[in-house]
């Protein structure tokens, strides 16, 4: 399994340093964001598994992220908020948001990992088993359990890397992919062979669009793959 992904977003330098120190000792991936604005940019171009959000932020502070991020990312984006003000009204407010989870300063990072893991885990566990997209020619479906994939009704085999590839397209379509963000979702920080990825493209490409007359996987130049299909 990939490692998990976590957006740190938090304006303490020494808090911040701490806690990615040890989320990174744990394996997993750490971004940070010292400001509301970039923590959003950022939640909404790259992949995460979980956000860690501090409310106490300059200028735009956490309920503000979490309500744009809610209004404007295109899949739901596991958040878990650190706060001091531990009264229950400050706690409804956040979940009536979409605040997933809350964590009171002061807190043992140990508390903090097993929650973000836990929270990253659990929305992978709650996705919806099949995927599907498109219409007539274009008609996609995915099944996560079966590893089951029809194009137009048609069945088509995948070996797991390119599976892997099509699922996260699939997933985040409309959006397009960067071949870094590919790369860190399918093997993380393990090595890989530079023409790795463009091989599986290839396989993903023979197997999803050369039996048909419309292809779907789009390259875009500059930033990397999508799907060419609407809705």
């Amino acid at each position: 399994m990939a490692q998990v992904k976590v957006l740190l977003i938090e304006d303490n330098q020494d808090l911040s340093r701490n806690i990615g120190e040890y989320i990174e000792s744990q394996g997993a991936v750490v971004d940070f964001a010292h400001t509301g604005e970039l923590g959003v940019q950022l939640a909404l171009e790259q992949f995460y598994d979980c956000v860690v959000l501090d409310v106490m932020l300059p200028k735009m502070d956490g309920l503000a992220v979490c309500q744009q991020l809610r209004t404007e990312a295109n899949r739901h984006i596991p958040i878990i908020m650190l706060t001091a003000r531990d009264t229950l009204d400050d706690k409804l407010s956040g979940f009536s948001l979409g605040v997933d989870d809350y964590l009171t300063k002061p807190f043992a990072l140990e508390e903090l990992w097993v929650r973000c893991n836990a929270l990253a885990r659990r929305h992978l566990l709650n996705s919806e088993h099949t995927l599907r997209l498109g219409e007539g020619d274009k008609a996609l479906s995915l099944n996560n359990q079966t590893q089951h994939i029809e194009r137009a009704g048609s069945p088509l085999t995948l070996q797991p890397i390119p599976f892997k590839i099509l699922r996260l397209l699939m997933e985040h379509h409309p959006r397009a992919l960067s071949r870094s963000e590919l790369c860190d979702r399918i093997w993380g920080d393990e090595p890989t062979d530079s023409d790795a990825l463009r091989s599986h493209i290839y396989q993903l490409r023979k197997a999803i669009d050369k039996p048909f007359s419309s292809p779907i996987i789009k390259t875009i130049h500059g930033i990397g793959f999508a799907l060419d299909i609407e809705g």
